[in-house]
């Protein structure tokens, strides 16, 4: 395993970190003895093979159903100076219950403290409100740390770039959790004030909310050919200096073997890489057209200036990945969360364009006349039944 210095905490992060969303029994709190024994001995299995292998920071959240009293079964079995624990906590209006919450967590993880608080989903400007605010969500996070109960404090975000910044520019969090991957890299500028911050950079499931990298199509296959695309994307994230860890929400103790082989690579990134981002770029080029994959996105309205909320940054988005890279059940996963994801994924679909005026609010898109057309074909291919959050990840 490799480490980097995981900003101002001055952890030495793996590279790769254990996400807890992907073996859990629920995402609901059960009664301990409804959790079945095989399933338990499975996550067991992972986290024992995640530490052999080296990768010794466990994450979770509260609201990941079962994970956290699942993990109390098997984490205070090791040297808990070996592990590094995150859980994450959502901002609510009453701080108290923000710290109520927590002190639930920490009991399902029969642990003394955490290493890593994350105020989880500042995605958008009350969440952010009640986190920092005074006798906010963030002051009790401290009180936790000056209690013991807490070592450092980030916060985690499917929020705006501009939303994310706002918050890293408070200064006041030890570290981030965010998106950012091959196919979306929005966040960019997020990351770069992070470093300004000497904050850590944790990257959220960029297999999974990066492409739905575990059953790639056979056209991305050959695209990134000769790594998997799995491999490709986890080189392309941590060739960047200012990444520290990947989240891999492992679901079997085989998770991490496809992942482990990005390792010997790493020194290489140099030379492996440029080729196949190339493939990419020009594969996007021939099937969307050189002047649509340029200017696509350029001066587009939020969706909250755009009538009806229609979220056409990220419909576009997912209609150029299922054209340009058959990305279609990622795209339609994704498409059919708009309208049911609240703060997680705002916005709406493409569904009732007939009845909207689209002309005023895209006056300064080079792409104006055909942004309309596009939605409309997004909606075709990717429209289907409406898809409910699982998790707050």
């Amino acid at each position: 395993m490799l480490y980097r210095r995981f900003g101002r905490t001055e952890l030495q992060m793996p590279v790769f970190s254990c996400g807890g969303m992907r073996y859990q029994f629920k995402w609901q709190d059960v009664s301990p003895g409804e959790i079945p024994q095989d399933n338990q001995e499975n996550l067991e299995a992972t986290i024992r093979r995640a530490i052999e292998v080296g990768i010794n920071h466990i994450e979770t959240a509260r609201g990941y159903g079962t994970s956290e009293m699942q993990l109390g079964r098997i984490l205070p079995k090791f040297p808990r100076d070996k592990l590094i624990v995150q859980t994450k906590v959502g901002p609510v209006a009453n701080a108290q219950e923000f710290r109520q919450t927590f002190e639930k967590s920490l009991r399902y993880l029969q642990l003394d403290y955490v290493d890593l608080l994350a105020i989880h989903g500042i995605n958008h400007d009350d969440s952010l409100d009640y986190s920092i605010r005074p006798g906010g969500c963030l002051e009790v996070a401290k009180q936790l740390q000056a209690e013991g109960k807490v070592r450092f404090i980030g916060f985690s975000t499917h929020g705006s770039t501009d939303t994310i910044i706002q918050a890293i520019n408070t200064n006041q969090f030890d570290y981030v959790n965010l998106h950012w991957y091959y196919i979306n890299q929005w966040n960019w500028a997020a990351i770069t004030a992070a470093t300004h911050h000497d904050m850590g950079v944790f990257i959220i499931s960029p297999s999974d909310k990066g492409g739905m990298l575990y059953k790639p199509p056979q056209k991305l296959v050959n695209l990134c050919a000769p790594l998997s695309p799995m491999v490709f994307n986890d080189l392309f994230c941590l060739s960047h200096p200012e990444v520290h860890t990947l989240s891999l929400g492992a679901a079997k103790p085989q998770d991490f073997d496809e992942h482990l082989k990005t390792l010997d690579l790493l020194d290489r990134a140099e030379e492996i890489l440029p080729p196949i981002v190339a493939r990419l770029e020009a594969e996007a080029i021939a099937t969307l057209g050189e002047d649509w994959v340029k200017t696509w996105d350029v001066n587009l309205p939020s969706y909250e200036q755009t009538p009806g909320q229609v979220n056409m940054r990220v419909i576009l988005w997912l209609l150029n990945l299922a054209i340009a890279y058959d990305l279609v059940d990622y795209a339609k996963m994704r498409y059919n969360l708009l309208g049911n994801g609240s703060h997680w994924f705002p916005g709406n679909k493409a569904d009732k364009l007939d009845e909207l005026n689209l002309k005023q609010c895209l006056i300064h898109s080079p792409q104006a006349d055909k942004i309309p057309h596009m939605l409309a074909k997004a909606q075709q291919m990717l429209a289907g039944e409406a898809v409910q959050r699982l998790s707050r990840t």
